[in-house]
């Protein structure tokens, strides 16, 4: 079994944990270390980012950081022997994170190959038009066992909200707000009935809440209408801060979730 499905499966009222941070920064060699002490730590799964120099989705910390990994010299190559040569010690679900572009210079079938070689479970491709995810990805995804995860916002329409959850597998990633990533204090009643209203529809995927993540507020809010919540930008300015330094960074960051 896939491991998401496999975590999901047997979460009970567990609520999940999952990590954002871009491989590559703050230092090229750091993807693996990252990984383990987080596994180390108790987070559920990790979402490893793949730099690029145009993420459109993304605040300016993932920006930035994407900027300096490129700096640094990390290729989707490099991102992809990093992973494989510790897989057989990561027991959590490794999803990629990444905009279609790099994906397709290097070849879908090649990507998802290389990918589930290097012990990945899923895929998210924030610009991926559902209509070329049904076509091309998905067959070539299904084959190497990868789950295709697809984000939603508050703009989504029902119909297509229950067209995704008819359509993929894994879980659903829901966007607390239409903007970009970045931090929040707290979410406001607009975002709150949001997660009420995808919380009736009863859907069948699980459903994880990210962007703006980074307190006991937002903690508690995602967390109360969904299986788990995605933290990425907090994460990524502790890392910096630590210089890389994956256990003081946690250690912030659970301190500034209990605040």
């Amino acid at each position: 079994m896939n491991k998401i499905n496999q975590l999901f499966a047997h979460r009970g009222d567990k609520k999940f944990l999952s990590l954002y941070f871009c491989a590559g920064c703050p230092t090229l060699d750091g993807t693996a270390d990252v990984i383990l002490t987080m596994q180390r730590r108790g987070i559920d799964f990790i979402e490893v980012g793949i730099p690029f120099s145009d993420p459109l989705a993304d605040g300016p910390v993932i920006q930035t950081a994407a900027t300096r990994a490129l700096k640094n010299g990390m290729t989707v190559s490099r991102l992809l022997e990093q992973l494989h040569a510790v897989k057989d010690q990561v027991s959590i679900p490794l999803i990629l994170m990444g905009y279609l572009n790099p994906i397709l210079h290097y070849g879908i079938e090649p990507f998802c190959r290389d990918a589930a070689e290097a012990g990945v479970s899923g895929l998210i491709i924030p610009d991926l038009p559902f209509a070329d995810y049904i076509a091309q990805v998905k067959p070539v995804a299904d084959r190497y066992d990868l789950r295709i995860i697809m984000l939603i916002t508050p703009e989504t329409s029902e119909e297509r909200i229950r067209f995704i959850d008819e359509h993929t597998d894994g879980f659903i990633y829901m966007v607390s707000s239409a903007a970009i990533t970045g931090a929040q204090k707290h979410f406001d009643e607009q975002k709150q009935q949001y997660f009420r209203r995808i919380d009736e529809m009863k859907l069948r995927n699980p459903r994880m809440i990210g962007f703006g993540i980074s307190n006991a507020q937002t903690l508690k809010a995602a967390q109360g209408h969904a299986a788990g919540a995605i933290i990425g930008s907090k994460f990524v300015t502790l890392l910096n801060e630590a210089e890389g330094d994956a256990n003081t960074a946690l250690d912030r960051l659970f301190l500034a979730l209990q605040q």
